[in-house]
């Protein structure tokens, strides 16, 4: 393609941009469920680092990320509790 037919559709896309607004409410889900998933291989990050000594071992993957970062605390207990005794 020719460069001034990219740059007349790149202009046009952004004009359709303009007039009718970005969905903004889906990225921000987005954004902050990426965020909650970051704050829960932190928890399990420090879970490791301080249950090392007592034996508790979590492995941080997306699933156990997810579950700590959407339920919090009680999501972590959940996954001590099922590595503990289930696994």
């Amino acid at each position: 393609m020719e460069p001034m037919v990219i740059i007349s559709i790149l202009g046009g896309l952004i004009l359709v941009l303009l007039f009718a607004g970005a969905p903004v409410k889906p990225l921000r889900l987005v954004g902050q469920g990426v965020i909650k998933i970051m704050i829960g291989a932190l928890f399990l990050f420090f879970l490791n680092a301080f249950g090392n000594s007592f034996g508790l071992y979590v492995p941080i993957n997306l699933v156990t990320a997810s579950v700590s970062g959407l339920l919090g605390i009680p999501g972590l207990c959940a996954l001590v509790a099922i590595q503990t005794w289930v696994v």
